[in-house]
């Protein structure tokens, strides 16, 4: 966790700790989903290991082993108040077929959506935890039927939250599964946000043999659910529009939030105040 200076002696300060971490440029492979990015000098990555170490020691979260990398824009720099970063994941759960794509009425999922979250509020509640209401898409849902890659934002209101969250969901559909990419940031750094998000979709891609257009009909797996349920919740909507695909973050002053979190889990929040020279332990 952050600590303020001074707090700690032993503390190494943030801008330490953001320069020893390994950034990669340009050309970056991701094995274990056999995925690649190419880069642009505005971006640069980092492996699962440092990832991890921004996520959860200098960001506070939850440890997650199912966090492959973190995609970060050079600016602005990771210890601005308006900093950003896209975190990596896969998922491989099948072939998800895009068959529903033109089928998919988001208004109505919308509607659907905003309803069971707040029914989820009540369990949360009960679990000690604040509320979270969507407010609507920040960014309505596109699929790109040829690159085979959707893309929408929500716009979220936590309890006692005075900025509204805005969470940027990208997936790229594979052989064998998807590859997820998200950003979470403030409603107010949305401009932003979405720009960096459009130029990293043409960066994103799966390797030879993994790409959708690979996909055997007579040995490889099928995902039991299309493209509604990964804008929905990630698994089957009926189940549950708000399964759990991600974890609840922190950074520093602001609440955070990748993907949703499944009912009775609740939504666990950090929060810490806003740092001069914040430090890690």
């Amino acid at each position: 966790m952050a600590q303020e200076g001074g707090e700690d002696a032993g503390a190494q300060s943030a801008e330490q700790f953001v320069a020893g971490l390994q950034f990669k440029e340009g050309d970056v492979t991701v094995p274990r989903a056999h995925a690649q990015f190419r880069l642009t000098p505005e971006f640069r990555y980092l492996d699962q290991a440092d990832a991890r170490r921004v996520l959860e020691d200098l960001w506070g979260n939850p440890p997650d082993e199912s966090v492959l990398g973190l995609i970060v824009p050079r600016k602005p720099d990771l210890l601005a108040d308006d900093s950003w970063a896209v975190v990596v994941t896969y998922s491989d759960e099948g072939y998800v077929s895009d068959e529903d794509a033109a089928k998919i009425d988001y208004a109505e999922m919308l509607t659907e959506m905003k309803a069971s979250t707040r029914e989820e509020n009540s369990a949360r509640k009960e679990a000690g935890y604040g509320t979270v209401d969507l407010v609507g898409w920040a960014v309505p849902p596109r699929y790109d039927g040829s690159a085979k890659k959707l893309y929408w934002a929500k716009e979220l209101s936590f309890d006692g939250n005075a900025e509204h969250t805005l969470n940027y969901d990208i997936r790229v559909l594979g052989r064998h599964g998807y590859l997820s990419l998200n950003a979470v940031a403030g409603m107010s750094e949305l401009a932003q946000v979405q720009k960096g998000m459009q130029e990293l979709l043409p960066m994103t891609e799966f390797d030879a043999g993994a790409r959708y257009a690979d996909f055997n009909a007579s040995t490889d797996k099928v995902a039991s659910y299309g493209l509604a349920a990964l804008v929905g919740g990630g698994l089957a909507a009926k189940a549950g529009l708000f399964a759990k695909i991600g974890l609840v973050l922190a950074k520093f002053w602001k609440l955070l939030l990748i993907g949703v979190v499944a009912v009775g889990a609740g939504i666990r929040r950090v929060f810490g105040g806003k740092k001069e020279k914040p430090t890690v332990s």
